[in-house]
């Protein structure tokens, strides 16, 4: 995983995810992959953009999500760019559900646990602080936590 200065050639948003950082900096964020070690050098070589910086990225799909998630570090643009998606967030322990479609958005408040489902082939768009980021199993209620590192985690 390395981050990439002044990438002048297309990329794809599913494979190579974006950091926005402080300085108004986009740098491509080639060899991501969803592994702990991976995320933990993501982690260390974005660390002094703190709680500024955000993870750009395009997720495609058809399903029930398997994690809940929450960014304690800052709130989660989540973008429909087509099929149908449905964000459940729990608010004290109820549902609170929000339907989109192509074009439309939402906001998840930074700390607040989340799924998305989608309803047949979909694809969004994610601007995620991702400082801190906790998940646990869909299987779960929202409290048991296995946590991307934070800078001061990783090695």
């Amino acid at each position: 995983m390395r981050l990439v200065n002044h990438e002048r050639n297309a990329m794809d948003l599913r494979t190579t995810p974006v950091h926005l950082g402080r300085g108004s900096r986009a740098k491509p964020v080639e060899g991501f992959a969803w592994e702990p070690e991976v995320l933990q050098a993501y982690s260390a070589a974005v660390a002094a953009d703190g709680a500024e910086g955000r993870m750009v990225m395009i997720f495609d799909g058809d399903g029930r999500g398997d994690h809940w998630e929450s960014h304690p570090a800052g709130d989660e643009l989540v973008v429909c760019l087509s099929g149908s998606v449905t964000v459940t967030r729990d608010v004290d322990g109820v549902p609170d559900r929000v339907q989109l479609g192509p074009g439309e958005a939402t906001i998840n408040p930074a700390g607040v646990w989340h799924v998305v489902d989608m309803e047949g082939p979909t694809s969004i768009l994610a601007i995620t602080a991702g400082l801190g980021t906790e998940h646990c199993p869909r299987t779960d209620p929202p409290t048991g936590r296995v946590g991307v590192p934070g800078p001061e985690e990783a090695p």
